[in-house]
């Protein structure tokens, strides 16, 4: 081996050696840099002329699994929906409330029983049918509240569909303009790592919202396919659009057209379909509160706030009554229509023969509503009717339930166990899906930087970096000795 080749050789080592701690520095200082894939220095030794010529420097690759990121993906969609719905149910409990809770449901209509029963023991004292009025009216307040609640959650679900329609808009124009810089700098002959890592980041956004496949192609390229089998991106980005809307009532739903599908590329995406391009992730689960869950619970709370008012409203129990008068419950002033069933719980009030502050009066309740005169003030039987009607057995005429005849405070128990029912699946599908991701997360981080094995790597770049040092110095010597002979 001549010097000269000697001293090639060893500056190409040097050179290898300054590039494999220059990657090592950079895996080191990204350990904890989301979408940071680990670099590594690809090496293969040179020749020229048949001899050898020192180390080659091929390139650095970027080391990711892509089988674990892809299951990391798409258990970030599966734990994004589920924890929409979860929150969902979690917020109509709540609105519901437990037995026991002031406010709630189940203690309203408690109250309002216990108010009857003491009125009925003293049918003479204004006070007592005062405060079984103002139960009645406070029960119906708790019914409307609810139905706004539940509606509220419905308007909550439109804004931030429409808010993850921009991200989704946004992250795939990103994401579009990556790849197109990415084939630049490949079909160049430039590293483009830094570039990729920037994407990898905005795919897992995309993933949350709607799962996707990452489909390689050329120069470095992606495409992405969801797994309702939309494409999302190949070449050029889909363009997705969603027009809201400020206020949601019950009447309100897609199918009647006064709530708006999201639309890829200007077609409506009709996502309650079993197959549909954004099938899967946290925007599916929206469009499900929106128009599934949030829709049949008003129909339940409808159908509690139904046969409240037709438990009131039969003349066994209010002989004053004719039939098709609004009995003690009304449906804003009016006989309950079962045609126009739709939102009544937010419209449910008592009836202004009783109520005072409508310029009623309070002895109604205890004489019957069409009544003309007070009556015996001693007269109970009128208010021991309707207590029996309040706990008598009675079948829904509408809503979910079975054909069980049950008392009015066991129909809201049903409803609240049905939410909460619900509420324990959709948070034990959370449970599962976190924990899953937590461990594909893992697995995720363990392919990820080593920070002892790059510290290791750097001690053998360390002795090569020497031992080249070592032969540069050593033909030095040589030179230096035959320059002086």
């Amino acid at each position: 081996m001549s010097v000269t080749i000697a001293l090639n050789n060893a500056l190409s080592g040097l050179t290898a050696a300054s590039k494999a701690a220059s990657v090592v520095s950079s895996n080191i200082a990204n350990a904890n840099t989301e979408g940071y894939g680990v670099r590594e220095v690809e090496l293969s030794s040179a020749s020229l002329g048949g001899q050898g010529a020192g180390v080659k420097i091929n390139g650095i690759s970027r080391s990711v699994d892509q089988s674990v990121l892809a299951d990391r993906r798409a258990a970030d969609a599966a734990y994004a929906s589920a924890a929409t719905q979860a929150s969902y149910y979690a917020s109509i409990e709540n609105a519901i409330g437990l037995p026991g809770d002031d406010g709630s449901l189940s203690s309203e209509l408690a109250k309002f029983d216990a108010a009857l029963i003491e009125a009925a023991s003293r049918p003479d004292s204004d006070a007592r049918l005062s405060s079984a009025v103002a139960a009645a009216d406070s029960l119906a307040t708790t019914l409307r509240d609810l139905s706004g609640d539940i509606q509220a959650e419905r308007l909550e679900a439109e804004k931030q569909i429409a808010a993850q329609v921009d991200i989704l808009n946004t992250s795939l124009s990103q994401i579009e303009d990556l790849n197109n810089e990415i084939r630049r700098q490949t079909a160049n002959g430039n590293e483009a790592l830094a570039l990729m890592d920037q994407r990898q980041v905005l795919i897992d956004q995309v993933a949350s919202i709607v799962p996707v496949n990452v489909v390689d192609r050329d120069f470095g390229q992606v495409a992405l396919i969801s797994d309702g089998g939309g494409v999302l991106l190949d070449g050029r980005a889909a363009e997705f659009s969603f027009e809201d809307v400020g206020a949601i009532v019950p009447e309100m739903t897609v199918e009647g057209g006064a709530l708006n599908y999201v639309e890829m590329n200007g077609s409506p995406v009709d996502t309650s379909a079993t197959i549909n391009p954004l099938k899967g992730g946290s925007l599916e689960a929206l469009f499900e509160v929106r128009d599934e869950l949030a829709v049949a619970a008003q129909q339940d709370v409808d159908a509690v706030a139904r046969d409240l008012i037709e438990r009131f409203a039969d003349t066994a129990v209010d002989p004053t009554l004719s039939p098709g008068d609004p009995g003690l419950f009304t449906d804003d002033g009016a006989a309950f229509d079962a045609s126009l069933e739709t939102g009544v719980a937010g419209r449910i009030s008592i009836n202004a023969l009783v109520d005072p502050d409508q310029g009623g009066e309070t002895w109604r309740l205890r004489a019957g509503l069409g009544a003309t005169s007070p009556g015996e003030p001693g007269a109970g039987a009128i208010l021991l009717s309707l207590s029996d009607a309040l706990n008598g057995p009675k079948v829904a005429a509408s809503g979910s339930f079975s054909s069980i005849p049950r008392s009015a405070a066991d129909l809201a128990s049903d409803f609240l166990s049905k939410i909460g029912t619900a509420r324990q699946a959709s948070e034990g599908e959370v449970a599962y899906t976190s924990a899953k991701w937590e461990a594909l997360r893992t697995l995720e981080l363990e392919g990820g930087v080593d920070t002892d094995q790059e510290l290791q790597k750097l001690l053998v770049i360390e002795d090569a970096y020497a031992a080249n040092a070592r032969v540069i110095q050593t033909v030095d010597e040589m030179l230096d000795l035959l320059l002086r002979i």
